[in-house]
């Protein structure tokens, strides 16, 4: 099993830019319930499609940028492709929702 970025303001941009892959950012809190039941599953794609996909975690606690992509629920996931954010998915997802909304842009 893959481990998950952890970016912030310092180098979300970075991350985001500098990826030769599509990046899915999940905007979580650890006081969440359902951010913390989708870590697991986050994991386990991030292994699955590492080289395809890379998946990083963005505490909104500790971010203005949540604000700033207008993240009003979490979980959120925001999927960045060249940079621009191509896609965005709320609430806890399962497996087959995530990989149907993934699958355009990582193949």
């Amino acid at each position: 099993m893959s481990s998950l970025q952890y970016v912030d303001d310092s180098n979300f941009r970075e991350v985001i830019d500098a990826s030769a892959v599509p990046v899915l950012v999940d905007f979580y809190a650890d006081w969440c319930p359902p951010c913390r039941r989708l870590t697991p599953l986050l994991e386990k794609l991030s292994g699955e499609l590492d080289g395809q996909l890379k998946i990083v975690k963005l505490d909104v606690d500790s971010t203005s940028l949540a604000s700033q992509f207008g993240v009003m629920n979490i979980p959120t996931m925001i999927l960045f492709k060249n940079g621009q954010e191509v896609n965005r998915l709320i609430g806890n997802q399962s497996r087959a929702r995530l990989m149907k909304e993934l699958t355009p842009h990582i193949n």
